[in-house]
């Protein structure tokens, strides 16, 4: 399905879904380096956890 026809809860489950496969990508390997980037502060995994955060987070009243 395309965009147009998803109800706001579809598409925050798959932006959901997509950041949770960026975090099991970009985890951090036992030197402290992202496994990816290389990098000891992966800045794909900070957004992917504040994208969860959002998602997760109660819709204001």
């Amino acid at each position: 399905m395309t965009a147009p026809f998803l109800s706001l809860a579809q598409i925050r489950n798959r932006l959901t879904l997509t950041a949770r496969a960026v975090l099991r990508a970009h985890r951090t390997g036992p030197d402290g380096h992202c496994r990816v980037c290389r990098t000891p502060d992966c800045r794909l995994s900070t957004a992917a956890r504040n994208v969860i955060e959002a998602a997760d987070a109660p819709a204001p009243e």
